[in-house]
């Protein structure tokens, strides 16, 4: 678990004013990701009157279409996308920001081929940092969500994503890192574990319940030893009323979502075995990190 800060002066100055709404910044890969992960908490914390804004680090240029029912027809995969991410953030309450990188593609092979020249996690750290710094500055967000160091599963984009989050996590709030902006410093930084081994297999446990054929059980034959991520989760935030909002997001995004493999299990019963969406604490300016229900725990103010 990362480190807390401990240099920074008191945590008051983390703190909203009075009458400030709360703001949270979610940093992602692809088009795709926000309504994956942690979105029925973000349509939660919307309704409650939190500002969100969604980073998409990359367009999803070189993602496949992953729904057998959809037809591309003559228009690109890239400007689909788009569509669909403008789709999915009204349905969320969002607003968006495009980082502006090309997508890096899953490497195939073995040993795999280099990354193509250019992309995401090919270019320098520092560069495909910057813009991120100035959006952390001009948003001002009191907490940041983001991946962890493996990006919670190893695609390049992921990992460069967790990379830069961390980046601009730290120079942010560094006022040697020269912009137009003043610096801004985050309270906390979380990272989503919205796929533990223990969450599919209650999923898969679920199918089984229900007499559906599950399409789980080859993601469960194929996980490694232990789940280290399920011991991570350090808050739990209950938004099962919201996971049909989840639900409407995920299939804006029409060419990555199987319906046939993403809507097997009714909302109804996913609320009943697993109500929550799961986040990792990794680094807090406001204190000590302990098991939370709130991604804003510690920022509301008595």
């Amino acid at each position: 678990m990362a480190q807390i800060d401990l240099t920074s002066p008191g945590s008051e100055m983390y703190l909203p004013k009075d009458g400030e709404p709360l703001r949270l910044l979610a940093v992602h890969a692809h088009p795709d990701d926000e309504s994956s992960k942690g979105s029925a908490s973000t349509a939660m914390y919307v309704n409650e009157g939190v500002q969100i804004m969604v980073v998409s680090c990359t367009g999803g240029e070189r993602g496949d279409i992953l729904n057998p029912g959809f037809e591309l027809g003559d228009r690109s995969i890239s400007d689909v996308r788009k569509d669909e991410m403008k789709r999915a953030a009204e349905i969320l309450g969002v607003s968006h920001r495009w980082l502006g990188f090309e997508d890096s593609g899953w490497p195939d092979g073995d040993p795999k081929p280099p990354l193509p020249k250019g992309c995401f996690a090919d270019l320098p750290l520092e560069l495909v940092s910057a813009p991120l710094v100035e959006i952390v500055r001009e948003f001002k967000p009191h907490v940041i969500t983001t991946y962890d160091e493996n990006g919670g599963y190893p695609h390049p984009d992921h990992i460069r994503t967790h990379e830069v989050s961390m980046f601009a996590w730290e120079q942010a709030a560094n006022p040697e890192y020269k912009t137009e902006l003043e610096p801004w410093a985050a309270a906390k930084l979380y990272y989503h574990h919205g796929f533990s081994k223990a969450r599919v297999q209650a999923m898969h446990d679920a199918c089984q319940d229900l007499g559906i054929e599950s399409p789980y059980q080859e993601w469960l034959d194929g996980w490694e030893e232990e789940d280290l991520v399920t011991t991570r989760v350090t808050a739990r935030i209950d938004c099962a009323e919201w996971f049909p909002i989840r639900e409407q997001a995920l299939k804006a995004h029409e060419t990555q979502i199987d319906p046939k493999t993403w809507f097997v299990i009714p909302n109804e019963k996913l609320a009943e075995i697993w109500p929550t969406e799961d986040y990792e604490l990794a680094i807090s300016r406001i204190g000590e990190i302990v098991k939370e229900t709130d991604l804003f725990e510690g920022l509301r103010g008595k």
